[in-house]
């Protein structure tokens, strides 16, 4: 494989490096008109979609560690975007949902996502397109089980 980074050990985790950053950037760019920061979209959207959560189901549909989970909350809360609530059920446990200012956000939000998309996509034809889903889906199942991966019997 050709390595046109100078980096000779890892082009390809590089690459997904350089993508990822790029891919970043843009959704920072295209969210600044609403006030979030990457991620925090991603939480309005689950509440978006699936309504009210315990912060532990997003902190596991975002696959996101608890901290960070704990501080996108804490900034969406102090920005009027959810409120939290202690469980009636289980005092242990805090649910999350969206406000009717974080409600606005959904045209906006969406928006920012299908321009994201569509720079994303370029001028990939629908084929290549799947080829590409299909490659990221085996570099994620080689992320997820790395030692699955190593012994070879995966399919590539």
């Amino acid at each position: 494989m050709n390595d046109e980074t100078g980096f000779g050990a890892g082009p390809l985790s590089h690459a997904i490096f350089r993508v990822a950053r790029l891919h970043k950037a843009w959704a920072a760019r295209l969210l600044s008109t609403t006030g979030l920061y990457p991620g925090q979209e991603l939480v309005l959207m689950t509440l978006w979609r699936d309504g009210p959560r315990r912060q532990a189901d997003l902190v596991h549909t975002l696959d996101s560690d608890a901290p960070t989970m704990t501080r996108s909350i804490a900034r969406l809360e102090k920005a009027g975007l959810v409120r939290k609530e202690t469980s009636q059920e289980d005092r242990r446990v805090t649910i999350v949902e969206v406000t009717e200012a974080g409600l606005e956000l959904r045209e906006p939000v969406e928006q920012a996502w299908a321009e994201l998309e569509r720079l994303t996509v370029g001028s990939l034809s629908p084929r290549r397109q799947t080829e590409v889903l299909a490659a990221l889906a085996d570099v994620e199942r080689n992320l997820l089980d790395p030692d699955e991966s190593a012994t070879g019997t995966g399919e590539s």
